[in-house]
């Protein structure tokens, strides 16, 4: 990922309801599309770890 403006995922179409990614000075920062006032950063390791334990299933919580 060596652009630096937002982008989002294309199975999102025009909608706003999607997580918006680039790169920030090393780290990852995320974005919901409808509130880019508040932007998430991590280290690209950090986010591939929480990737990882959502893929897997270690946050789900029982219904």
């Amino acid at each position: 990922m060596l652009n630096r403006r937002w982008q989002k995922s294309s199975y999102s179409g025009s909608s706003n309801a999607c997580i918006e990614v680039r790169l920030m000075g090393g780290l990852v920062a995320l974005r919901e599309s409808d509130d880019g006032a508040v932007v998430l950063r991590a280290a690209p390791a950090v986010l591939a770890d929480l990737l990882d334990a959502i893929k897997a299933g270690d946050l789900d919580q029982p219904a």
